[in-house]
Formats: C-alpha cells, structure tokens, sequence
C-alpha cells in the first residue's frame, strides 16, 4: 500500500499542478469548477480550461453568455477542482476582470493558447480576439489559501 503524501509533499504538487504555462498540455489546463446557481443556490460543476498569465489564474470562454460566469457574478466564491497530477478541491473567490488593459493583455494569452496549429487541427475555428475582447467571460482566480499564491508566485519567476 502506498504511503499517504505528506502535507509539504501535497502542497508542492498543487502548487506545480497550478503553474500551468504556454506549453502545457490539454489535461493540465483542464479543472473542475463548483460555482453556486445564481437563482438557485444549488451546486453546478463544470470540466473548464483555466490560464495562467503573469502569475495570476483566470477563467474565461467563448464569447457568449456562460452560466457559470453568470453564478460567480451572483456568488462569488467557488471551489476549484485539480483532476491533473494530483486531486485537490480548492475554495476561491472569483473576480470580474474589467480593466481594459487587463483584459487585452489576458485575452491574448489566452487566444496565444486557443490559436495553436493542434488546436486549428482539432477542427476549432481561430478565434478573433476583438469578439472575445467584446464579448467573452473573464474573472481572476484568487484562491482562499494565501499559501498557494504566494507559493506559486515566487515559483513563476
């Protein structure tokens, strides 16, 4: 039987399974969410790609209504689930990104990612980034454990 990780052991492998970078792969983009219905109340889980620019997560989409951006709005605190590398439910709070500045700079990285040839080769269109800049979801990640920001920050330098 395996031995159960230490907690320094299980911090670092979230804090690796969260440096997530231009070249990684689908798996390591893709999380779970847990945001809380905006009417309802009720828990909705969803399978989502989170970024990783300048040291700071982001969630964003396609341009067009998300409920689940709709959900943060109302309830701004959700759960993030790693599934890639190590398995880990992480409580956050999500924040609008409004900022012009901020959302061009973030929207390119992103589109950087979703405009890759193996993306294109999937049979996904290229996306345009003045209909994502107009139109498309976007909220920074701020995780609840102050460890794994500051963690993961001195890590990206």
């Amino acid at each position: 039987m395996a031995a159960e990780p230490t907690p320094r052991r299980f911090e670092d492998a979230i804090v690796r399974a969260l440096n997530i970078g231009p070249t990684s792969s689908y798996a390591e983009r893709t999380i779970d969410i847990t945001t809380l219905g905006r009417r309802s109340g009720v828990p909705r889980r969803i399978e989502i790609w989170f970024h990783r620019v300048d040291g700071r997560w982001y969630l964003s989409g396609m341009p067009t209504r998300r409920s689940w951006y709709a959900n943060v709005l109302a309830h701004p605190q959700f759960t993030v689930h790693l599934k890639h590398g190590v398995t880990a439910d992480l409580p956050a709070t999500a924040v609008p990104v409004v900022d012009d500045v901020v959302r061009r700079r973030v929207i390119t990285a992103v589109l950087e990612t979703q405009n890759l040839p193996e993306m294109v080769a999937r049979g996904l269109p290229r996306q345009n980034f003045d209909e994502w800049f107009a139109h498309s979801p976007l909220v920074e990640i701020v995780f609840d454990d102050e460890r794994l920001r500051t963690a993961s920050a001195v890590r990206s330098h």
